[in-house]
């Protein structure tokens, strides 16, 4: 028995990554996670509008306004991706003393900034300094790129840092704020491979037919496939993960003793019971008057 399935690798792997989106929003919506994490969520949100511009827009523009929208896009979304690393990393280290915030951050930059230096060819200046559209076009997309890459180097030296030392402060084992690092780190060193591997396919492959170079291309779509892959279950694990509750959540409205706090309920007289302090609300009663069930 033989069933026709027409869908490319390319549209299932779009539909996973896009219905995985949407769920992840609900999720962050229904679970309340938008107040804590509120780049978080931007970023998600834009890069749902970056694939449903992608199926909707392209073919339907001129390809210089197309280019336009999408580098523009891609700018934008890597100015996102930096404001949620620094989102991640204060929650991560809030606690942690002003100076070795600073030193971290530096040395977390520097060696960022070194590896961009290096990696992949730069345009020649002339290039980057013409006065046209296609030039300005150019130069927003060479800033999209080279911003992306820093955020996926950024994004795993976080997730080092959190792995090794957020257990002292507030991102221990479980916590929401170390499972989105762990994602965003898996997704970047997947991009980054992904990357890595294709430049040196690039710069070492000579095609000499049209059959090995179609073979080279093949070769390229299946590496971008496995990377959108590995998001679509980093997806996957912020839903579950972002789903469940962080452990001790569900015992912060007990009281010290390890019991619910119970209602106020009213006295015999008909009065709540209310402290003197002007302006205070009304509180429980005695731990021993809790225990019963008044009538």
């Amino acid at each position: 028995m033989h069933f026709n399935f027409d869908f490319t690798a390319v549209q299932v792997i779009w539909t996973l990554t896009f219905a995985a989106q949407l769920v992840l929003l609900v999720v962050l919506l229904g679970r309340d996670r938008i107040r804590r994490f509120p780049w978080f969520t931007a970023s998600i949100v834009l890069m749902a509008l970056r694939l449903l511009a992608s199926r909707l827009l392209f073919g339907r523009l001129p390809s210089l306004t197309l280019s336009a929208i999408f580098i523009t896009m891609a700018d934008l979304a890597a100015i996102v991706g930096l404001l949620v690393l620094v989102e991640l990393a204060r929650r991560a280290f809030g606690g942690v003393q002003r100076r070795t915030w600073i030193v971290g951050t530096l040395a977390v930059l520097a060696v960022g900034a070194g590896v961009l230096a290096v990696w992949g060819p730069w345009p020649a200046w002339k290039t980057l300094t013409a006065d046209s559209t296609l030039a300005v076009l150019r130069l927003m997309q060479l800033a999209a790129l080279k911003a992306d890459l820093l955020v996926d180097l950024l994004t795993v030296e976080l997730g080092l840092l959190v792995v090794l030392l957020g257990r002292r402060s507030n991102a221990g084992w479980r916590s929401h704020t170390q499972q989105i690092v762990i994602g965003l780190s898996t997704a970047s060193i997947a991009q980054l491979a992904v990357q890595g591997i294709w430049q040196i396919i690039a710069h070492t492959a000579a095609p000499h037919t049209q059959a090995e170079y179609e073979r080279i291309l093949g070769l390229r779509d299946k590496l971008f496939n496995a990377s959108g892959a590995v998001y679509v279950a980093v997806l996957v694990f912020w839903i579950v993960c972002l789903w469940i509750d962080e452990p001790g959540a569900a015992t912060t409205a007990e009281s010290p003793q390890g019991t619910i706090a119970q209602p106020v309920f009213l006295s015999p007289e008909g009065a709540d019971i209310v402290s003197q302090e002007p302006n205070a609300g009304p509180v429980a009663a005695p731990a021993e008057e809790r225990t019963e069930n008044p009538e």
